[in-house]
């Protein structure tokens, strides 16, 4: 959205029907929308390895971006400290922290593809994974959590187009060797929780 306070109006809206436990503005201000222990309707219709309502599986952290600029540094360590909480408190390692574009394949985008994955897994609110010799790349995907859904005209497009979300957004054609091998390895090391 165009602005934090955008966001606000529309997750605080009923008529909307969405909600998240939090916003974080691009200049790095929190704004906790719905308690943790209570379920929020962020993620809307998706799965995530065994996990078919995620929605009361997680907890949902909205951020202020259009989807097509880089986040801010002060948006950035503000997510990263939030999540230091969060994950503390819930018992959450790195491989539970997944994007709505994981989850929701070929329905939503976000983060998108300017979300520094890497990053912050690098400041532990995320994992990146090492290449792996690859296996058949829907397997591996699936090993790690992703879901074409039932209606996916083509399952692996549906599939790779939120992969290269998470790990190489500037790819483009078919599957490449690295895609397979960075998949392997996040199934390696990231195994799909169960449902």
């Amino acid at each position: 959205m165009e602005s934090a306070e955008a966001a606000l109006a529309r997750l605080c809206d009923p008529a909307a029907e969405v909600s998240a436990h939090y916003l974080i503005g691009t200049e790095g201000t929190v704004w906790q929308l719905v308690a943790e222990a209570r379920r929020a309707w962020h993620a809307g219709a998706g799965a995530w390895g065994g996990i078919a309502d995620v929605n009361s599986a997680s907890i949902g952290i909205e951020l202020q971006n259009r989807g097509d600029h880089p986040f801010p540094a002060p948006q950035m360590q503000a997510l990263e400290r939030l999540l230091q909480g969060v994950m503390a408190r819930w018992e959450i390692g790195a491989a539970g922290v997944i994007g709505h574009s994981d989850t929701a394949v070929g329905r939503k985008r976000d983060p998108g593809p300017r979300f520094d994955w890497r990053g912050l897994a690098r400041a532990g609110g995320a994992v990146w994974p090492d290449p792996a010799p690859p296996g058949a790349f829907l397997a591996d995907a699936a090993r790690a959590g992703w879901r074409a859904p039932a209606e996916a005209a083509d399952p692996e497009a549906a599939v790779l187009a939120a992969v290269r979300l998470r790990l190489r957004p500037w790819g483009s054609g078919p599957v490449a060797a690295a895609e397979r091998a960075l998949v392997a390895g996040l199934a390696a090391r990231w195994p799909a929780p169960e449902g």
